[in-house]
């Protein structure tokens, strides 16, 4: 009787993989060999999941992408305004071991996707999403009472956007000058800044 092989599941492991070899290499040191030894496979075994590096990066973005999406909606159940705010950005920032190696693939995404306008696409609909969230945290803030008057919203939304994306990069660049700590104080002292 033939093996029945899930494909599905080999692609969530391949997904995984590449996420344990680039957190630990790098993407330089992500080749298709590291990453099939990673997960137990022959390196050929690859070919027919994800014919080329770039896709399987790829797919670890859209992997990241939803499992971010996914903590965010835990975190901010029932929440609204500035703890809504302060919330999802704890599950973005690189705050622990675990989100810092996030930040490697998101980062590592980016330069990829920096020359492929396909691949920006798909980081352009991460940004268009956080974006969407915050300004609404941050109206919700505004009909509580909660931010300084005069603040644009839309013009926030996008700064602390920037805050987000920068901080992922910070902290994979100069992980002890952007300590999680540090990030913490970060989004405090913004915070702060737009209350009213």
């Amino acid at each position: 009787m033939p093996k029945i092989v899930d494909h599905n599941q080999r692609r969530r492991e391949l997904v995984e993989a590449t996420w344990q070899v680039i957190a630990r290499r790098g993407l330089s040191g992500a080749t298709m060999r590291e990453i099939a030894q990673e997960a137990g496979y022959a390196n050929g075994a690859l070919k027919p999941y994800f014919p080329t590096k770039a896709d399987l990066l790829e797919a670890t973005y859209n992997h990241v992408f939803e499992l971010t999406e996914a903590r965010i909606d835990r975190a901010t159940q029932g929440l609204r305004g500035l703890a809504f705010l302060r919330s999802l950005c704890l599950e973005i920032l690189p705050v622990s071991a675990y989100l810092r190696d996030e930040a490697r693939i998101v980062v590592s995404f980016w330069e990829a996707a920096a020359r492929d306008s396909d691949r920006s696409q798909l980081v352009a609909k991460a940004t268009d999403r956080w974006r969407d969230r915050i300004l609404r945290a941050l109206e919700e803030a505004g009909a509580d009472g909660d931010l300084r008057p005069g603040l644009n919203a839309g013009s926030i939304a996008g700064v602390m956007l920037g805050f987000l994306q920068g901080s992922q990069v910070t902290a994979v660049m100069d992980p002890a000058g952007f300590s999680p700590e540090n990030l913490r104080d970060h989004l405090e002292g913004y915070l702060d800044l737009l209350q009213g």
